[in-house]
């Protein structure tokens, strides 16, 4: 017995998603790249890897080092990484010894990586680019009629260009997966084109999330980057885009006060992440009682209202709790506790945890 709360992972809800997703990406003939910062842990890229993907994207130089280290040796930073300073230094590094993929959206930030990875080198690096292409999540990312100047000053500063992606951060919302999948496959398709008119090879087409995974279109990808979809959440469940059954991860918590129609959990917002995205209907969900909502979250305190005449857990019960946002959840915890049947088999240690820079 441990102490709550704590985040509980299902060996066997857990397979059957990374089974899924490895049978949908075959499905549509692209390549399977996973974003690890959802799960920050070894045991878990391992298995990714067991389950046909090509390597891991990731979202900073710390997190690419912590799975280089553990051995996995194909990896995407899918993120503009800067790199002055140390920050340069570690990404040289990482490239004499992984092969590196590296998002850039701007001529400076090409420039600043060739300069990182050439400085002080005598053999080539392996390290590529692929140009990020803002698809209509506008976050980071460059129109794809610019995609082939990047590509090209990518190209003429001695680094090699693998392709575009981008990431459909608006597919997040109601009924918004399958436009933004759409806009998603115009935007890549548009700059793959312009790669191509400009005489630059595009060989990777690189895209996806977990809402947006299953409409893909995989005429335009080359490559899927769901990073969610082996854990699930409360809004991927409130989105419909995984069921009830298919929530891998859960923090476990324990009912420490209550009153009428409300109980009050042990697992807070430094648990569960406090992460509340505008169409959620509360702060987390619990898996064995769907009606109920997570109405306030405090630090150690989750409040949950339940409906008129539903049975209020007692004091003492221990409750399974959905986070909102598993990635969150995930990198506030040292470790993740892993049961079979209910029984703990193992734990996996967050790896990547904090590994930010």
């Amino acid at each position: 017995m441990r102490d709550t709360p704590y985040l509980v992972v299902d060996d066997h809800v857990l397979e059957s998603n990374l089974a899924a997703m490895a049978a949908h990406a075959r499905a549509l003939g692209v390549a399977l790249r996973p974003h690890a910062k959802t799960h920050k842990t070894i045991e878990l890229a391992r298995r990714q890897l067991a389950h046909e993907a090509v390597g891991l994207t990731v979202a900073t130089v710390g997190e690419a080092e912590v799975f280089a280290d553990a051995g996995i040796d194909d990896l995407f930073i899918a993120y503009p990484v800067w790199a002055e300073g140390p920050r340069a230094e570690r990404l040289r590094r990482l490239a004499s010894r992984v092969r590196v993929r590296v998002g850039v959206d701007s001529v400076e930030g090409v420039r600043m990586l060739a300069q990182a990875v050439q400085a002080g080198h005598d053999g080539a690096p392996s390290l590529a680019v692929a140009v990020e292409v803002d698809s209509g999540h506008h976050r980071s990312g460059v129109a794809a009629a610019e995609a082939a100047t990047i590509a090209r000053a990518a190209l003429d500063s001695g680094l090699s260009v693998d392709g575009v992606f981008t990431f459909p951060g608006h597919s997040y919302g109601a009924d918004a997966a399958d436009p933004a999948a759409g806009d998603e496959a115009a935007a890549l398709g548009a700059a793959r084109d312009a790669l191509r008119g400009a005489s630059i090879p595009c060989p990777v087409v690189s895209g996806g999330s977990t809402p947006s995974a299953r409409a893909a279109d995989g005429a335009v990808l080359t490559e899927l980057r769901p990073g969610v979809y082996p854990f699930g959440d409360a809004q991927q469940w409130e989105l419909g885009t995984m069921t009830q059954d298919a929530i891998a991860l859960t923090a476990r918590a324990t009912v420490v006060s209550r009153r009428d129609g409300v109980a009050v959990l042990d697992a807070g917002s430094k648990v569960l992440g406090a992460d509340r995205a505008p169409y959620a209907s509360g702060f987390g969900r619990l898996l064995d009682h769907p009606e109920a909502r997570i109405t306030a979250l405090s630090e150690h305190h989750a409040t949950v209202a339940f409906p008129p005449g539903a049975r209020i857990p007692a004091r003492g019960e221990t409750l399974r709790v959905v986070p909102n946002h598993v990635c969150n959840a995930v990198n506030l915890v040292d470790e993740l506790i892993v049961e079979r049947n209910g029984v703990e088999v193992g734990a996996w240690a967050v790896a990547a945890r904090g590994r930010n820079s």
